[in-house]
């Protein structure tokens, strides 16, 4: 499937609460493909919700197993109209975001989340997530409220923090 653009801060669909799913059918499949590989093809990436591809629909894919030494975790999910269920704990801890390429931000969040939704087989799924999964969960429902790790830093002139670019061998930096 295509790999879509991801929307950068500060596209007003990223302000966007995003409209509930409902009902999983070809199309809502099709968006959860598209999120996995728009997901793949983006390197760092773990995580992206749709309204990151211009679709302001309740929906996103995860999956920290990407990383290089990744923490116990659930492995590849799409969830569709996902849902908090419980958060506990908190912790501040570095976070970057597609949709906000040029900088790192300090954000807490709960240590420990339970999330449900809708897996594109429509099956019910309730996740329970400890450290950086629940981390990447907290940030992908985010998205679909509208709010970006932008959104919760208390401190911008502590919490905020410019991306180092580096360059490969022969290329320049603009």
């Amino acid at each position: 499937m295509p790999v879509r653009p991801v929307a950068t801060y500060p596209d007003r669909m990223l302000k966007r609460v995003a409209a509930q799913v409902g009902t999983v059918g070809d199309r809502e499949r099709r968006l959860a493909t598209d999120l996995i590989d728009t997901m793949l093809a983006s390197p760092g990436c773990v995580g992206l919700a749709a309204p990151q591809v211009g679709v302001g629909l309740r929906a996103f894919a995860l999956d920290v197993s990407l990383m290089a030494r990744p923490h116990p975790n659930h492995g590849r999910v799409v969830l569709f109209d996902p849902e908090l269920l419980h958060a506990d704990g908190s912790e501040v801890r570095r976070e970057g975001c597609l949709s906000v390429p040029d900088f790192t931000c300090d954000v807490r969040r709960a240590t420990d989340v339970v999330v449900r939704g809708l897996a594109p087989d429509c099956e019910v799924r309730v996740i329970e997530s400890d450290g950086f999964e629940a981390r990447a969960f907290l940030h992908e429902l985010d998205h679909l409220d509208g709010l970006l790790i932008l959104d919760r830093v208390t401190s911008p002139r502590t919490e905020i923090f410019r991306r180092r670019r580096y360059a490969a061998p022969g290329q320049h930096l603009r």
